[in-house]
This record gives structure tokens, sequence and C-alpha cells, in this order.
């Protein structure tokens, strides 16, 4: 590494909720090297080029807490991880995507920082992030650095791969309602909700926009006819097909006409008030090249009004205004509209200018009606005189408190007689606070799809919140678009925990979607193999629009490294938190820290959602506080904690003299039934089975799921075949028996060692296949509980895997198997020979085998098969 770098270790995207925040985020893994070593007060002339480069630094609070505080830290010296987050903050403001939060913390190595950003766009934010690594490089070394340049190059960017601003209002009114969204593709896709109650828009276009309406809104002949047959007032015209006929059509008509293309949208093509042959035969070509045909209609005086309809009411309306300049008498029009017109910064080709700038060169309207007055653009006009460049400007003035109750009425009846839920409906009227039938006004098109700007950024008059009459339209008051989504998370239990959860939501008649480590499941047809916790399967579940309810596990590899699908559940369960298989990865390395790991899952509950916790756990309770909804706890005996609860009014679900009981307050008291008559807990004797049975239980009951169909799922839950196949799936032959777990991790291993002393054996073997590479003091913590656990123990090879053990892992495991004294240990590369010698071995025994199952997608297929075909299953 150089002396004085930056180096990109690695960067995250983390796409939802995750240990940082509840909004996406990018996660830089940076190593800062010799720079540990100089602060940026030892830097020389570092903080004022920084200072000089990027001046808005200034309104950066940190954690001062007032503005100028990041500069004070700067000249108090702070680290380049620090400095890093609040210049790739601050160019993303710069270009226009806004991003307020950033957190820099050292990930344990010396030098080495995560540093997260908020990152509204993937694509922008690393760019911005590699921007400003570059830009501190050039700072620290006082090279020179074109900030404008990067800034605009960015803010290109912006412009192709965030959001349109229209589509964002959406976006964010849907989110001030609580409505969750999801991008579908790079452009203005959206869904908004989850499952079978989700809604979709395209800009302002929506799932209800009829394709047979959009059609209707595109004929413009056909607009006026349909409103004409409904009373809707409308200009005279037709059809027209040459400019003589044009012509034709305008002398029927009378003078003055408007010829427009009869399907152009945006005004394009449209020249109005022409009083003459040659204007009318002129404007012909303009408006056929920008359409399939063209329209002759009476000109109606006044000015053009643009209203937006949306679900059947008046949203907002806005005055369109005449674009003109005024002669200097030196400049021709070209430049006086370059210099008076196109340099109003409201003026730009993106979406976000509300208007857009005028280039006569694809203007042929405005080059007509130049003419029509004399001139061109290379003509200089005399000092003072205006000039009319567009007749139809750009909508920009609001006048959405002036619209009179009929002409809103006509408007509204308009859009339902075309068929649309959201239009653009344009009305030319003198005056739009009166009565259209007093001042010969007229309705002159109806479209779909509307630009929303207009109103959103109105050159003068008040804003209108747009977005919200959208999102309003789809989603009626008390509609938050959600479907249940149960969170299923911790160290151990959680895929037979979300696998019977799913299965009692299906008995309540619901489609379920189903992610686990078992994979993908819609209702019970498995769609998708393996590993089924990620950020992609989940999202699967949440974009199908036949789901009603969805069950997603997570564990803390996935949380660390993706982050959650959703943004909100209905409920959370968290079995437990131990050492697991994921320390050392993503800097995490003591087990406290998956604290922060698991509590994502419970700072996501939405108030009137629950969280599902071990009692017997205490960073569990200590956890519960975090929850912005209710607590239920869950364990096999009573505690301080359970007690505590109920007396406070809580509920729990719990075991009483061998009971299932759900508990509420000091004296309600539901029993399900004998917990050892439960299929799923081998006659009570597996308490880790109790423990996910009373969990699933607890989430059912958050749920509103009904106690007689609580009962009926425990009972009829395929226990270690169809339902959970490979977590502590027993089989018998004579008085030998063969237990097939995943165990993978010490806690895993204990809790089955403390279940197999329910099953007395002369002696215990183990077939265990090391798979995953995991560190040392994993390895011997495994060491040590299988010493204590068996008499015997065959270790081969995880045939589900193609990333093994290290040789240096299963040296560290043999040894530390020696080291507890279990001296019946040997090797069998070949797994399936491994597991077929040790169950020949029980033949005619009262022994037990446990065969660990692989870790890989399809881990546990082989030693089933085995099994199966050991005990006459098969």
């Amino acid at each position: 590494m150089k002396k004085k770098d930056i180096e990109f270790l690695d960067v995250l995207s983390l796409r939802g909720p995750n240990i940082w925040t509840y909004r996406p985020v990018l996660e830089a893994w940076i190593d800062i090297g010799e720079l540990e070593d100089f602060p940026s007060n030892t830097l020389p002339g570092f903080n004022e080029r920084l200072s000089a480069w990027l001046p808005s630094l200034v309104e950066h609070r940190c954690s001062i807490g007032e503005r100028g505080g990041f500069l004070q830290r700067l000249r108090d010296g702070t680290w380049m991880g620090h400095i890093l987050e609040h210049v790739t903050l601050e160019l993303q403001n710069l270009a226009g995507m806004q991003a307020g939060f950033g957190k820099a913390r050292e990930a344990g190595p010396r030098g080495v920082y995560k540093v997260a950003i908020r990152a509204r766009n993937e694509t922008v934010s690393r760019a911005a992030l590699n921007t400003a690594r570059a830009l501190l490089m050039a700072a620290i070394e006082d090279r020179p650095f074109d900030v404008a340049a990067a800034v605009a190059e960015l803010r290109d960017m912006v412009d192709s791969h965030c959001l349109g601003p229209s589509t964002a209002s959406i976006v964010d009114a849907a989110t001030d309602r609580g409505i969750p969204s999801m991008r579908l593709n790079d452009g203005n896709l959206v869904q908004l909700g989850y499952g079978v109650n989700q809604r979709r828009i395209w800009t302002a276009e929506t799932d209800q926009t009829s394709a047979i309406a959009e059609g209707i809104s595109r004929d413009k002949d056909l607009t006026k006819q349909l409103l004409g047959y409904c009373g809707v007032p409308i200009p005279e015209g037709r059809l027209v097909d040459s400019p003589e006929d044009a012509w034709d059509a305008a002398e029927d008509i009378g003078l003055p006409v408007v010829v427009k293309p009869y399907d152009g949208n945006h005004g394009r093509g449209v020249c109005a008030n022409l009083n003459s042959r040659e204007e009318v035969m002129a404007a012909y070509p303009v408006a056929r090249a920008e359409g399939s045909g063209v329209i002759v209609e009476r000109f109606i005086f006044g000015a053009e009004h643009r209203l937006l309809v949306v679900g059947g009411k008046l949203a907002a309306a806005a005055r369109g205004e005449e674009a003109a300049v005024v002669g200097d008498g030196r400049s021709t029009i070209v430049e006086l509209i370059n210099s008076q017109l196109n340099t109003d910064p409201r003026r730009g080709e993106e979406e976000e200018f509300p208007l857009t700038p005028i280039l006569l060169e694809r203007e042929p309207a405005a080059r007509l009606e130049l003419s029509r007055q004399g001139y061109d653009g290379q003509s200089i006009p005399p000092a003072g005189q205006r000039v009319l460049v567009q007749r139809n400007g750009n909508m920009t003035c609001d006048i959405t408190s002036l619209v009179h109750p009929d002409v809103a009425a006509a408007a509204v009846l308009a859009a339902r007689v075309v068929g649309l839920d959201i239009a653009g409906v344009d009305v030319v009227a003198e005056d739009i606070s009166r009565p259209l039938a007093e001042q010969r006004g007229a309705i002159v098109e109806v479209n779909a799809g509307p630009g929303l700007l207009m109103h959103l950024k109105p050159e003068f008059g008040e804003p209108r919140p747009v977005g919200r009459a959208i999102v309003d339209s789809l989603f009626p008051a008390g509609n938050d678009g959600r479907i249940p989504v149960v969170a299923v998370g911790g160290t151990n239990g959680k895929t037979v925990v979300a696998q019977l959860v799913a299965s009692l939501l299906r008995l309540s008649d619901k489609r379920v979607a189903l992610s686990c480590s078992d994979g993908l499941y819609f209702d019970q047809r498995r769609i998708g193999r393996g590993d089924g916790c990620g950020w992609e399967a989940a999202r699967k579940c949440l974009i199908n629009r036949s789901i009603e309810a969805a069950v997603i596990e997570s564990d803390s590899r996935h949380i660390l490294g993706e982050g959650l699908a959703y943004d909100r559940c209905q409920v959370a369960v968290l079995t437990g938190i131990g050492a697991g298989d994921h320390l050392g990865d993503y800097y995490i390395e003591q087990p406290e820290q998956l604290f922060t790991v698991w509590r994502t899952l419970v700072d996501v509950v939405l108030p009137g959602g629950a969280a599902v916790l071990n009692a017997a756990d205490p960073q569990l309770v200590e956890m519960a506080e975090l929850c912005d909804g209710e607590v239920i706890y869950f364990a096999r005996a009573r505690n301080a904690v359970i007690d505590g609860h109920l007396a406070a009014g809580g509920r729990a679900v719990l075991l009483e003299d061998g009971q299932i009981v759900l508990a509420q307050g000091r004296e309600q008291r539901q029993t399900l039934g004998v917990a050892a008559d439960v299929p799923l807990s081998y006659d009570g004797r597996v308490g880790f089975q109790l423990d996910n049975l009373l969990a699933a239980l607890a989430a059912a009951w958050a749920l509103g799921l009904s106690d007689d169909l609580m009962r009926t799922g425990v009972d009829t839950f395929d226990v270690g075949q169809a339902g959970v196949p490979g977590r502590f799936t027993v089989f018998r032959r004579g008085e030998a028996t063969v237990v097939v777990d995943d165990a993978h991790n010490a806690d895993a291993m204990r809790a089955l060692i403390e279940a197999l002393d329910a099953f007395p054996a002369a002696r215990r073997h183990a077939v265990c296949a090391l798979g995953a590479p995991r560190r040392s003091e994993d390895w011997q913590a495994q060491a040590a509980v299988l010493a204590a656990g068996f008499d015997q123990l065959t270790l081969t090879t995880d045939a589900s895997l193609t990333v093994q053990a290290t040789a240096e892992a299963q040296a560290a495991f043999t040894a530390a198997l020696h080291g507890g004294r279990l001296d019946g240990c040997q090797r069998q590369d070949d797994p399936r020979l491994a597991i077929s010698q040790a169950l020949a071995a029980l033949t005619g025994s009262a022994d037990l085998l446990w065969i660990q199952t692989g870790e890989g997608p399809e881990g546990g297929l082989l030693a089933l098969e085995l099994a199966r075909q050991w005990a006459g299953q098969a």
C-alpha cells in the first residue's frame, strides 16, 4: 500500500434496513494505512484546500451539532474515514441527490474503517464515493482537482439513474403515508405496497390507467367526438388530409383557427390563431410532422390551462404563459431567446426543470409564429419591440383556487369519458373562474400520463401536493398497501420457525410466500432451491401480486451484506443470539456485536405489530425496549422476565405443567394442548424444538390466528419429512436410532446433545461433515462439545459445498477432539461411504447415530436418502 493512501477493501450495497439505518446505504471498507498517523490537522494545507473546493461543507453540523461543526472537527483533527463520509455526502447533495445520513467507524484492524453513506441510488453513490476518494487524495497531495466537472458528471448520472421528479413526488407521498415502495426497473416503474395489496405507477400513469383510454386520448378526433356526445364543450373542427383540405375546413369553421396534430402531445406542432389561407397551409406540414394526422378546429380566445384530474377530482390547475422577447436593436431573435429566455434557471432539458429551453431549429411552430410577424431567427427587431415566440408556452402559474366548480366538473367529466384515472385536461378560456359556456371556452385535449412538474414547481403561485393526490386515489384512507410480513431470525432454529409459521398462515386460507434457508416457496410450491434468506428471494415474495402474507427468514450474514428486503414487518421473531457461524465475517468478531445485527429486525416492527422474543435470552430481553410495537415473550419455563411482563398486562407463550399456554396479564390463560403430543417435539423430548414451537405459536397469536387453527396446525405439521427435512429428523430400526440434523455451531450442538439425552442409547456415534471455513476458536468450541457428547466420531467432507474447511482447520478440529479425550475418531473423505459405514455398524445394536447434514443448498439430501433406506422407508 502506498504511503498516505485511501484503499477500498470492499463496498457493500445494503439495499434495505440495516445495522446503520432504516434506509439503503453503501458500506465502504477502507484502509487508510499510514494516514492513521496523520489526522487532518497534521496535513499542511489540507483543510484549506478542502474548504475552498467544497465551501458548502460549512453546513455540515457533525457531532458538534451546529453549523460549521464538521469544519471545526477538521481543525481539531479527524481521520480520513470520517472525512470521506462527509465529502461523499456533500458531492451527492451538490449533484442534486440529497443524502443526509453518514457514519464512519473503526472496523477493528488498525487503519481500517467502515464508512456508511446514504445511497438513494447505488450507481450514483458509488461514483460519488470514488470521486470523494480522488478529491481527498488530491487535497492530501496538493494536486489540482476540478470540482465543478466532477459535480457536473455526477449530476448527469443523477439525471440518468434517479427517479424523475414526478415519480419521486408520488413515492415521497407514499412514504409519508407509511406505504412501502420498490423500484422495479431502471426507469420510473415503481411498486407501491406489497403482494396482493400493491399498486404500480409509471410516472403519472398507474395500473388503473387503461390502455384503451390511452389510445383514445392520443386520437384527438375520437376524443372530441366522445366528449361532444357527452355534452362536454369542445371546439368545432375535423380531420384534414392536405393543406388545401385544411383551408377548406378553416373556411367552414370560420377564422381564426388552430391547426394541430391529432395524436401529438406537449403542445408540439400546434399553430394557433391562424387568420389567412397562407398561415393555415403553412401550419399543415408543421402539425403533420408531429403526428400521423392533422386537425383543424376553431380558435378559442383566451389562455391555455392545464387541469389535473386524479381519481375523479380536480387536483391542481396551471395557466400557460406566452413566451416573448423584447428587441434591443442589436441582437438577433435567436440571441434574444438565448439571453432573455433560455438563461432562466428554471429552463432545462431534464424533467426536474419546470420550463424547457426554446431552440428554434427544433420548434417549427415557433418559427411559423415568427414568420407570421415578419421575422425569422436572424431578424433584429427594433429596440422595445415585443416579439411573440411561443403562443402555447409552458404552464407556469398555479391557478387551482381560481377554477370555477363548473369548469372543474367539465374536466372531471372529460377524464371519465375518455376513461383515464389520471388526466391532464387542457382548457382554453379567457377567465377560468367563470363557466365555459359564458365565454365560449372549451376543452381542447385530454392527455394520459400528464406531467406533474408544473404543479410541483410553478413559476407563480402555490405548489400543489399532486403526488399525495395520486397516492390517496390508489390507497384510500386506512390502506397502507401492506400484507403481513413475518421476519424470522436468530442464531439457531429460525428455519423451523419460518416453515411452521408459513404452514399456520396457509391454514388460515392465505396465499403465503416463504423465503428461508431451504429455498423459496409460493404457497406449497417450491420455486427456488438453495439459500432463500437473501435480499433477492425476499424481494420476490413482496413483488408477487398473488401473495397475501410473507414469511421471510434472515441470517446475520445477509443482514450484514445486503440489508433487509422490506421496510417494516408486522411480526419479528428472534429465537436467540449465540456465537453462530458468522463471527469473523464483516468485521464482526465478538458475540456481543451480534446484538446490533439482530436488533435490525426489532427496529422495523410496525407500531401495530409485535416482536416475539425468547425470554430466556438476556440480550433479547434487552432488545424489547427497541420495539415500536408489542412484545410477546416465549419460554419453556417461567422466569422473572415473563412474570414482570404478565404483571404489566403483556402476552407470553410458555409451558405450564407440560401444557402449551397462551398467557395475557395476570389472569387470562388459554391452553392449546399437551406439548408432548405435538409431533415436532418428539414426545416432548427435543427441547430446542419446543422453543421453536412456542416461538411460531407466539407469531401466529400476534397475527390473530385462532386457537383452533393453531392446534390443528401444530398437530399436522409434517415434521422431519416435507416440513423441515434434516432438522432433527428421527429414524428407527430395531433398537437403533438415527437422527439427521443440521447443527453447525457449538450452541446448536449443545442443544442437540441435550435432546439426544432423551433418546437412551448404549453408545453415541456422529458423522460430521466439515465444510464451510470457520475460525479456529469456533472449531475448538465445536470439538469440545462433540468430545463431551459422543463416544465415536467420523469426520467427512461436505458434499453440498464446493468450498471445504481448510486442511489447517481440519487438523485443529481433530487436535481439539483428541484434547477432549475422544479417542474414537476416524476420517472418511467420501461422505456417502462415511454415512453408509456408520449406518451398517448400527445393525443389531441399541446405539444412536447423529448424521450432520451439509451446509449447502441441498445439504440434507444425502443423509436423508441413506437414513430412509436404512430404516426401510425408501
